[in-house]
């Protein structure tokens, strides 16, 4: 007496048809013959687990194996044919009918060895997309610019719009698979239709070959493309064109341009993402007695005041005077740093005053250092 379909299948017997496809696949894919390549056991388990899944996978079936203790008769022909003696009895290994060795990979692998997700013939590539290196200026990085770029590309051939094929020379039967777009595949004792490598499983093979690109569908040529730098870029940002890379194979979209962007140091000016900061010199007088200077800015030149006693180093915020955010309205701020610059030491007025100035107010800076 055979062994329980439910038991089989590690199942209840009110188990859902949901609950025993979930059990099958998982069973199929632990004993499945071409995984466990000379393991008789494992041979003989799996076809046991698909005469249990036919049956109670099947409602009609099932109720009368409920009943009956069985479901009809086995199919007819035994184990001859195809997949004798490998559990695959009443599967065919053609790539038709509704139990085909395809469906049946379908179900089990996901598509994964020549299942339908395979068979449509793939989609034309996009061009290959195309990388340009540009140097800008500092100032022209922080507003934006607009300007023009001179570079060699692949783009689609006039004379046959891209395909390759020669005007009025139509596509031909594959001669690799007759057409059909489907090759035979072994795999030991198992054998599957494929698609054709040659034709993608189209069944065609373009015609005779475009002689303005030589079969290439794409012809190289110089090109001027406008180009807009966007305020607030910095080096190693890209920039990119779309349609303006190398053109696709067969007519297929072309790929897209990357402009990667340096941008040349400025004389004075020095960037921290969307911040600027710039060192500005005063003089002693300035810093002692405080005082308004101009300094640079990105918009022209703009007044900060000095407070008296003001040290080297010391720094002042223009707020919003910095970089631009890359697609936003807001701005870094300008950060100015002061140092203060000695009188010319080679005037004899100016150290006779330095000395006097001295014995008026002395100072001890490093006195913390233990210095009198």
């Amino acid at each position: 007496m055979s062994r329980d379909y439910y038991e089989i299948m590690g199942v209840g017997r009110s188990a859902s048809v949901a609950e025993i496809k979930k059990a099958y696949r998982k069973l199929a894919r632990k004993y499945h013959p071409d995984l466990n390549p000379g393991d008789k056991t494992a041979e003989a388990k799996f076809k046991e687990i698909q005469e249990a899944n036919a049956v109670l996978s099947d409602p009609k079936k099932r109720s009368q194996y409920d009943q009956f203790g069985f479901a009809g008769e086995r199919p007819p022909g035994g184990p001859s044919g195809p997949g004798a003696g490998t559990g695959f009895e009443g599967f065919d290994f053609s790539d038709s009918g509704p139990a085909s060795f395809r469906d049946f990979f379908d179900t089990i692998f996901g598509g994964g060895m020549g299942g339908r997700a395979a068979h449509p013939a793939e989609a034309p590539e996009r061009g290959a997309d195309l990388i340009y290196t540009m140097k800008i200026g500092f100032e022209d990085a922080v507003r934006g610019v607009q300007t023009k770029i001179k570079l060699i590309r692949d783009v689609a051939c006039a004379a046959c719009t891209g395909t390759g094929t020669a005007q009025g020379s139509r596509p031909r039967s594959c001669p690799a698979c007759g057409g059909t777009g489907r090759k035979t595949v072994n795999r030991g004792v198992m054998r599957f239709a494929a698609p054709c490598p040659s034709c993608q499983g189209s069944g065609k093979v373009r015609g005779e070959d475009c002689r303005a690109c030589s079969g290439r569908g794409a012809i190289q040529r110089d090109e001027i493309i406008n180009v807009r730098i966007p305020a607030g870029v910095d080096t190693g940002s890209k920039v990119r064109i779309p349609g303006k890379g190398n053109a696709g194979p067969n007519g297929a979209p072309a790929g897209d341009l990357y402009i990667t962007l340096e941008v040349t140091p400025h004389a004075y000016f020095k960037r921290d993402g969307t911040m600027i900061s710039l060192k500005v010199p005063i003089t002693v007088t300035e810093a002692t007695l405080g005082a308004k200077i101009e300094v640079p800015t990105l918009d022209g030149r703009s007044t900060i005041r000095i407070p008296p006693g003001t040290k080297s180093g010391q720094k002042f915020r223009l707020r919003q005077a910095g970089v631009p955010q890359s697609g936003g309205r807001n701005r870094g701020d300008e950060v100015v740093e002061v140092t203060i610059v000695p009188p010319p030491f080679d005037n004899q007025r100016v150290r006779e005053l330095m000395k006097e100035l001295q014995d008026v107010a002395p100072q001890s800076p490093r006195a913390e250092w233990g210095e009198s």
